[in-house]
């Protein structure tokens, strides 16, 4: 039984085989990507045109890969060209070698300027890199290398993938790639070295070319020629000979109508630095055949003046400071602070006022007595100033950061109807600089939101930025913004309208605080007109009530037509008006003296009752309109305006409106709300008529209201019969309870629609609370209209056509942004960055026009010719040289690195005597020999070289391939890049 039991207890081991590894695995990963991006077989593309590699599109798409648990990125790298499809299905040949092969030996992109590392160095079209991910570390082993490597010689094989596949290896900032391309019967093998320390026996054309041919181990003797390409980089870094044309702000020029070198109102411009670092000038020699040319180390026929083409980069100064953008920059910064303006200054100056009441009721009497000097000749704000001296001596000097000079010279400016009499008596100046008000560029404020380029709120931007940067930071603002409110309010109180605004109702499309402004101005204007009993226009003052107002009472009230004939256009004047009945009164007491004459009005005054009253506030006869009662001509009656309104003003009386709900009450009420203009003006009506009726108003304020047509009468004659519309005749219609409130009382002792006091102390109140970072978020709009106006005149100077491409995207992106009422700081330091991109550019393009001489030329095909090399200087990224160092441009750059070399030269003469052994060693340098022959210009910073030829591998009777080998030299770096063919048919 224990023997018949033992079998079954014993454990047999199945090793499966069959059973994929991880280098199996990842094999067949590679596998699948490629068959994925349908990467299989050969396709031959079109020939590569010339700079195809810069001008063409790259396009690439990645996946991801493992390796056990080592994580791999795999890329695809290609140049979109048109028709590929088709090439790809028509001109697939069995036996052609590869594409990337033959694109070895293609000439007409090498070193391109702007293109991925593995294209400079080999001229591929198309590739596959695998790469360790991101966070992955770095293949650095030998055995890695080759197991890689070694899958990705299978994955080829097993795919018939005839696209080259390269395996980065080693630290990721070396660069270093090894790979392979498989066809029918050939093979590439991509290989490189990489070298901190250059051996000397390989800084020249005669070492790499023994490099190149042992490597090939051609066979044949003798060897074929080797085709050479040659390219000397030459950078100049030295340019003191050509001063930087930005002038730096003169700080202590802010008196005197000037700020930072500046006009008051100008913003600056330009780099404080050069933007320019370095011009890099690349020597090329495209066609050369061994043998032609001689480069050893001790003599070289590689001139570069000698060169047949010249190109020429420049590199750009990161982030060079710049004027505007550091105006802007810092004033964005001002939006992201707490501190309020009493915070800033302590106590305000209000507070002060309050503590020294004798010396301010004595100031304020100096303002009001009489002097001998011409108002006109002194500044309103200066009044002010006078009038506190001795307040700012309790506060001290040292606690006001702006002194007077610059304050009243700030102050001037903003206020020029200081200067000038009729400026005082309400006019604005105009600015010649500003553009025409009909162009595109003044109406850039209706997109951005901000204020006219010729307004008080504009000019108030620059200047706050202006102190901001210049003179007195956040402090200075929160002293002039103090002071402009203070400003403000002696302007109410004493009847000084305000410059630099438009008349009439605040302007919706401009900033709120703008709005303010022009609502003070308003305000300003009523009270002057009615202290003064002065004649004023329709527009100013008095309006004749028409539809539009009416309209306000509610869609199911308000006439849906207007009479543009009746408006009443012409002008109109309070003469009739006597100055004892100047002041408004309240209805109160216009009805009490109705009703001590024995004449009520409303409900129980009838037409023929109102008729014995005296008429009062007419304008003139509306044509031949007669009553429909007593046949008297009917009057048009003068009016009140509507109450002007800002956006937050409306903002508050939509959601007032808004609360009430859509119930019958609710809209009822709305209605009553709305009816105030209506019933003001039915109430001049009433007085201008008296004896008039419903269907009398309705004829005159909405005439499409009341229907006329023709009847028969009992004689037989054809006569006129009018009556309201149907929607006049709806019960409990508004316009029918409102003419039946409505009293006869004209407009001048009306209750005010618009009461000029309470809303002047309104916008005075909210000037005074606002804290220096909500002006800054109020006037940023501003700022940034007038830094886009200024880009467009500084690039009108210059005529940069990509730059009013980025224009036009800065004014889009703006109008989107400025329009919201907070819009996030991330969106405005794009716009901001986009500005200071723009400033750049032309300091660029300024600073190369500088150093190439573009105004000296003396002849205009020269001027244009050079003009246009600098504009593709700084929008492409090599430019060649027409006519190589033989051409104008090149001869302006030789003299350039001539005049360096000088400098170079002086600077050694005048350095430390070296000692006998180093001055030996020196002149026994190989490259200083070399170097001799050429003095004009510095050892070159980089040399690259291309290496070509076709020749049969391994053996004399294998198919000839293309063979390559590209070599770049540096001062701390060296690096050979080798494409080596070999055909494996008979291998």
């Amino acid at each position: 039984m224990a023997a018949d039991s033992e079998p079954e207890s014993e454990v047999f081991e199945i090793t499966d085989f069959t059973t994929a590894s991880e280098w199996e695995r990842f094999i067949s990963k590679v596998e699948e990507v490629l068959n994925d991006w349908k990467l299989i077989g050969n396709s031959l593309g079109r020939p590569l045109e010339k700079g195809i590699f810069t001008s063409g599109t790259w396009e690439e798409k990645s996946d991801e890969i493992s390796f056990a648990d080592f994580k791999f990125s795999i890329t695809h790298h290609y140049l979109v060209q048109e028709s590929t499809e088709k090439e790809r299905k028509d001109e697939v040949l069995e036996d052609a070698i590869p594409q990337s092969m033959q694109d070895l030996l293609c000439m007409n992109n090498d070193f391109p300027p702007r293109a991925h590392c593995l294209v400079r160095w080999y001229g591929l079209r198309e590739f596959v890199v695998i790469a360790p991910a991101a966070h992955s570390d770095a293949v650095l082993s030998e055995s890695k290398c080759n197991l890689l490597l070694s899958s990705v010689s299978i994955a080829l094989g097993n795919t018939g993938c005839q696209v080259p596949l390269f395996v980065q290896i080693h630290h990721k900032w070396r660069r270093m790639y090894v790979g392979e391309c498989q066809g029918p019967g050939v093979r590439t093998d991509f290989e490189m070295v990489h070298l901190r320390k250059v051996p000397n026996q390989y800084t020249h054309l005669s070492g790499l070319l023994d490099i190149f041919k042992s490597k090939i181990g051609c066979p044949l003797t003798p060897l074929p020629p080797v085709s050479i390409a040659i390219r000397f980089t030459y950078v100049l870094q030295d340019w003191q000979q050509y001063f930087w044309p930005q002038q730096p702000p003169d700080l202590d020029a802010l008196v005197g109508g000037e700020v930072g070198g500046l006009e008051f109102g100008k913003l600056p411009f330009g780099a404080c630095e050069d933007p320019i670092s370095e011009l890099h000038l690349a020597t090329t020699w495209p066609h050369l055949t061994e043998g032609i040319i001689v480069d050893n180390d001790v003599y070289s026929d590689l001139d570069p003046i000698q060169a047949p083409h010249w190109s020429v980069r420049v590199r750009k100064a990161d982030n060079p400071q710049c004027l505007l953008g550091d105006f802007i920059t810092e004033f964005l910064k001002i939006c992201r602070r707490k501190e309020s303006t009493d915070e800033i200054l302590g106590r305000s100056t209000f507070e002060e006022e309050g503590r020294e009441t004798a010396d301010i009721t004595h100031a304020l009497s100096k303002l009001t007595e009489p002097t001998p000097v011409p108002i006109h000749k002194l500044s309103v704000s200066n009044m002010v100033h006078t009038a506190k001296k001795k307040i700012r001596k309790h506060r001290g000097v040292e606690e006001s950061p702006l002194n007077n000079d610059v304050l009243n010279a700030i102050l001037l400016f903003l206020f020029p109807d200081a200067a000038s009499e009729k400026l005082l008596e309400g006019t604005t100046s105009t600015d010649h600089n500003n553009p025409p008000s009909d162009s595109e560029d003044y109406n850039l404020y209706n997109q951005f939101k901000s204020a006219p380029s010729d307004s008080l709120t504009y000019k108030l931007a620059l200047c706050l930025c202006m102190i901001n940067f210049y003179h007195g930071g956040l402090k200075g603002v929160a002293h002039l913004w103090q002071e402009f409110v203070l400003e403000m309010r002696f302007r109410w109180e004493n009847n000084f309208l305000i410059p630099g605004l438009a008349s009439g109702a605040p302007d919706l499309r401009c900033c709120l605080l703008h709005q303010k402004l022009q609502m003070l101005n308003c305000c300003i204007e009523r009270k002057k007109a009615r202290d003064e009993g002065k004649k004023i226009s329709t527009s100013d003052t008095v309006t004749i009530a028409h539809p539009g107002d009416a309209g306000k009472i509610g869609d199911q009230l308000g006439p849906d037509h207007l009479k543009d004939t009746e408006k009443g256009e012409m002008g109109k004047s309070w003469d009739s008006w006597s100055d004892s009945e100047e002041e408004f009164f309240e209805c109160l007491s216009d009805t009490e003296e109705l009703k001590g004459n024995g004449q009520e009005s409303g409900k129980k005054g009838g037409p023929k009752e109102m008729a014995n009253l005296k008429p009062e506030g007419r304008l003139y006869q509306h044509g031949k309109l007669t009553l429909l009662h007593n046949g008297e001509p009917l009057y048009i009656p003068v009016t009140q305006e509507p109450a002007p309104m800002t956006e937050d003003l409306l903002e508050e009386q939509s959601e007032v409106l808004a609360k009430l709900g859509t119930s019958a009450e609710g809209a009822h009420l709305r209605a009553r709300m709305q009816s105030a203009c209506l019933l003001s003006d039915m109430e001049s009506f009433k007085a201008a008529n008296p004896g008039c009726l419903l269907e009398d108003f309705v004829r005159w304020y909405s005439p499409r209201d009341y229907i006329e047509e023709e009847v028969t009468d009992d004689k037989g004659n054809i006569v006129l019969k009018g009556e309201l519309s149907a929607r006049m005749k709806i019960p409990s219609n508004m316009w029918v309870e409102a003419w039946e409130t409505a009293k006869p009382i004209p407009a001048r002792r009306q209750r005010r629609l618009f009461d000029d006091t309470r809303e002047a102390e309104k916008v005075l109140h909210y000037l005074a609370i606002q804290k220096p970072a909500d002006l800054a978020r109020h006037l940023l709009p501003c700022v940034i209209h007038a830094a886009v106006l200024k880009v467009k005149e500084e690039e009108s100077l210059e005529n940069i056509s990509s730059i009013k491409k980025i224009i036009k995207q800065i004014v889009s992106h703006s109008s989107k942004v400025l329009h919201f009422p907070n819009p996030e700081d991330k969106k405005l330091e794009e716009i901001i960055h986009q500005i200071i991109s723009v400033e750049a550019i032309i300091a660029r393009a300024r600073s190369l026009k500088a150093k190439f001489g573009t105004e000296k030329c003396e002849q205009e095909e020269e001027k244009e010719d050079l003009e246009r090399f600098v504009s593709c200087l700084l929008e492409q990224p090599e430019v060649l040289v027409t006519g190589a160092g033989r051409g104008h441009a090149g001869r302006i750059i030789h003299n350039l690195f001539v005049n360096a070399q000088r400098l170079t030269e002086s600077s050694d003469e005048a350095a430390a005597m070296t000692s006998p052994e180093e001055e030996l060693k020196r002149t026994a340098s190989p490259e200083e020999r070399r170097q001799n022959m050429v003095s004009d210009f510095p050892p070159p910073a980089g040399r690259e070289l291309i290496l070509r030829t076709t020749v049969p591998r391994p053996a004399p009777y294998s198919k000839a391939l293309p063979q390559r080998m590209y070599s770049v030299l540096t001062k701390e770096d060296f690096r050979l890049a080798g494409a080596f063919s070999s055909d494996t048919s008979f291998f």
